[in-house]
């Protein structure tokens, strides 16, 4: 891409990327109540005066504010300007790599439902089905588009066809796969050792990754959790409250990790793996 145009792309991505966080944070705080994520507009949870519209402007509007609600001067926690920067960061990093093509516009959907997914499972330790089902029946319609443009005139349903094909194939393996582990884990220790969402998000991971990558991101994954929950329950009595989250920390998060690792570097790892096992 040229370089005059890279610089006001970037800033056009970044803006819509924080704007999409925005909503973001609206989704994580209504659907595990219960509310609509429409209606009402935005407003300040502690006196329910509706923000007003250069109030909402992504991380800019938290920082005129200075963190703090114009109406009832309470808090405003970072994490809503922290979560539409980050946000934004996604979708230029995504931009970055994949540019002007079909898997930017389906990545940053895809990415956009891991971050709601895994804010909601670090506050509620919950995985909506709203949003595993939502996100599971876009991955398929993804991939689906997907075969079909990557496909010559002639054949372009039939490939279609298979790329919706291996989608469901991957969406199930996900499902069984950690339904199986779970069913494990319950018996060796006697108690419930994973959440039925988990499966679900990774039926919708293997919609939108397909089952060879989903394996490579559930495999990151749990090195991931391994690494965080054994630190965390390596700490010192001093840090009880740390050691308890690295007992029952939700794995949504780690997944969704998994998965970002996946799209930016999936090939590359898949192919180094390969190469230490030459024919």
């Amino acid at each position: 891409m040229d370089t005059l145009m890279l610089i006001p792309a970037s800033l056009i991505v970044f803006a819509l990327g924080a704007s999409i966080g925005s909503f973001i944070n609206v989704v994580v705080y209504r659907v595990p109540a219960g509310l609509s994520v429409l209606f009402p507009p935005s407003r300040c949870p502690h006196c329910l005066n509706q923000l007003k519209s250069y109030d909402n402007v992504p991380v800019l509007g938290w920082l005129w504010l200075k963190g703090r609600c114009r109406f009832c001067k309470n808090n405003i926690a970072m994490r809503y300007p922290v979560v539409e920067f980050i946000t934004g960061l996604l979708f230029l990093v995504i931009f970055g790599i994949f540019q002007f093509s079909p898997l930017t516009m389906g990545y940053w959907v895809f990415c956009s439902w891991l971050l709601a997914l895994s804010l909601i499972d670090l506050d509620t330790m919950t995985l909506p089905n709203p949003l595993t089902k939502s996100g599971l029946v876009l991955g398929l319609i993804f991939q689906t588009i997907l075969g079909f443009i990557n496909s010559n005139n002639s054949n372009s349903w039939t490939n279609a066809a298979n790329s919706l094909f291996l989608a469901v194939l991957g969406a199930v393996v996900g499902i069984w796969l950690f339904d199986a582990i779970a069913f494990v884990a319950s018996i060796v220790f006697q108690k419930q050792a994973m959440g039925g969402g988990d499966a679900k998000l990774a039926a919708m991971m293997g919609a939108w990754l397909g089952w060879k990558h989903l394996l490579l991101a559930s495999f990151l994954a749990c090195v991931a959790g391994v690494v965080v929950g054994g630190g965390a329950m390596l700490l010192t009595q001093k840090s009880r409250k740390a050691r308890q989250w690295g007992k029952k920390m939700p794995f949504g998060p780690f997944l969704a990790l998994g998965s970002l690792i996946t799209i930016f570097i999936g090939e590359a790892l898949i192919s180094s793996y390969l190469e230490l096992f030459p024919k």
